[in-house]
């Protein structure tokens, strides 16, 4: 409704009426032309009737939506299901171009505006977050691993002669996948043992540049977020060893978003070193569905060399997703989560290092990982090779979700590496081990019920482990009986 129409509005209904209903409606469109005017995330959430209201205007900007339109091209937005159509809102054009991630469409002036207001807010939440000198971003529709291929594939262009990508190990298949299908070949650098911390091992990224020469390198992949006890790469020295030997850097910074600590490291590292681009997964950081990345910088001009790199148009759902998402939480909303994600962390520490003692276990001290814990299960591998192994089943089967249990020795081999002591980030990691992970969205009742279930399963498995010691020494001694 317009002015035009609420004027005529008010022959058919009283005046005073008809003038509250435009206050209230002005009201909505206030709020949307503050997120038009300065393109970041509202202090305040929106109600879901503003967010709805702007998306049916959105929607009706796109060719597919227009009264009487007549589409005779192979694309034309054709949806042949209602329940389909109302669950985009009818923004059925996706986003860019078959040149661009970023372009605009001609025929969907709506879903180009939301993808260039989602790209905005999101990275006005990656500056309130810690990164404050990012300069650029934009939502890509592929999760964590693929998004840094598309970086990779970037990089090649401008470091043709490159065949190499340094790794500081990390046992997460996608990131190792992700520099096999661009086409290179990952050099893992083992982590040192510091205390019960697995920290990059700087001099032997230092060896390998040299050893391997700094032109043959297409870049230096690190990581932020991770599983204890592995901790943050130290960014701001691979930084300025990037830097130093002109490398690029690509940062895995997949759940580090909601972590003020990885989100300063990335910060800190980009103002005395090298970082090219860092990427973040929008389910881990944002809670919505599976499917996007953020993929960010410091140049402007590279990461949009990156959103060139993409082949074709995209799917629309990760930026509406995550739109909707921060425009019903609002900035303040987003940052009452990161609070109490960080408050239930030291909760969650110092319940699991009352459970480990109760057990004869402790909750390994890994202060430099902001969100992920783990718990020895040195006990439980003295009994019985497999009882680390049947905890985590256990654990499975009562719904314990999100919990890894690690046990030692495993072998794993990807894309024709093996990898000793997989799942703990080390060929020498002296222990098996428990994580668990205070990622956002996690409650105290989350935490309260894991502990008990997880108190119960190892109580259970103690017991079933002695009955079993006990019938053993039994038959043996049977066994040993003269006749």
């Amino acid at each position: 409704m317009n002015s035009e129409n609420f004027t005529l509005s008010e022959r058919i209904v009283s005046t005073s009426y008809i003038r509250q209903g435009s206050q209230a409606r002005r009201s909505h469109e206030q709020l949307i032309r503050h997120l038009l005017e300065q393109g970041k995330c509202p202090e305040e959430g929106w109600s879901e009737s503003t967010i709805e209201l702007f998306l049916h205007e959105l929607a009706v900007m796109d060719s597919n939506n227009f009264l009487g339109n007549c589409g005779v091209g192979e694309r034309e937005g054709r949806v042949v299901s209602s329940l389909v159509a109302r669950r985009h809102y009818r923004l059925i054009h996706g986003i860019g171009r078959s040149g661009d991630i970023a372009a605009i469409q001609p025929k969907a002036a709506g879903s180009s505006l939301l993808n260039k207001l989602t790209n905005s807010v999101v990275l006005d939440i990656l500056k309130r977050t810690g990164v404050r000198s990012v300069v650029s971003c934009f939502v890509v529709p592929m999760a964590t691993g693929m998004s840094l291929t598309l970086c990779f594939l970037t990089l090649r262009h401008r470091r043709p002669k490159a065949q190499y990508i340094i790794w500081p190990r990390i046992d997460q298949k996608s990131c190792f996948k992700a520099m096999i299908t661009a086409g290179f070949e990952p050099v893992v650098v083992e982590n040192i043992l510091e205390g019960d911390e697995l920290r990059t091992d700087l001099e032997a990224v230092e060896h390998k540049i040299k050893d391997l020469g700094a032109e043959s390198i297409l870049c230096v992949h690190s990581t932020t977020s991770c599983f204890a006890p592995r901790v943050p790469d130290r960014l701001e020295e691979l930084a300025s060893l990037c830097a130093k030997y002109n490398i690029p850097h690509i940062v895995n910074n997949a759940y580090g978003v909601q972590s003020s600590k990885c989100m300063h490291l990335i910060e800190q590292g980009a103002r005395v070193g090298r970082i090219d681009a860092f990427v973040q997964s929008l389910d881990k950081n944002f809670m919505v569905p599976v499917g996007g990345a953020i993929i960010a910088g410091f140049d402007e001009a590279f990461i949009q060399e990156i959103s060139k790199m993409y082949p074709g148009r995209a799917s629309a759902s990760p930026s509406l997703d995550v739109l909707i998402t921060l425009l019903s939480l609002g900035a303040s909303g987003y940052k009452k989560l990161l609070s109490e994600r960080k408050e239930i962390y030291f909760f969650l520490a110092q319940e699991l290092k009352s459970l480990a003692s109760a057990h004869g276990e402790r909750l390994l001290h890994t202060p430099h990982n902001p969100i992920s814990l783990a718990m020895s299960l040195d006990g439980l591998q003295a009994d019985s090779d497999k009882a680390v192994t049947q905890l985590g089943s256990m654990l499975f089967t009562r719904q314990v979700s999100g919990a890894r249990v690690v046990p030692l020795g495993k072998e794993q081999t990807i894309s024709g590496h093996t990898f000793h002591g997989f799942m703990s980030h080390s060929e020498i990691y002296p222990c098996p081990y428990l994580n668990a992970a205070s990622a956002v969205g996690i409650t105290q009742e989350d935490v309260r019920l894991c502990i008990k279930r997880l108190d119960k399963c190892l109580k259970t498995l103690r017991k079933e482990l002695n009955v079993a010691k006990s019938m053993s020494e039994i038959f043996t001694s049977l066994y040993s009986m003269p006749y």
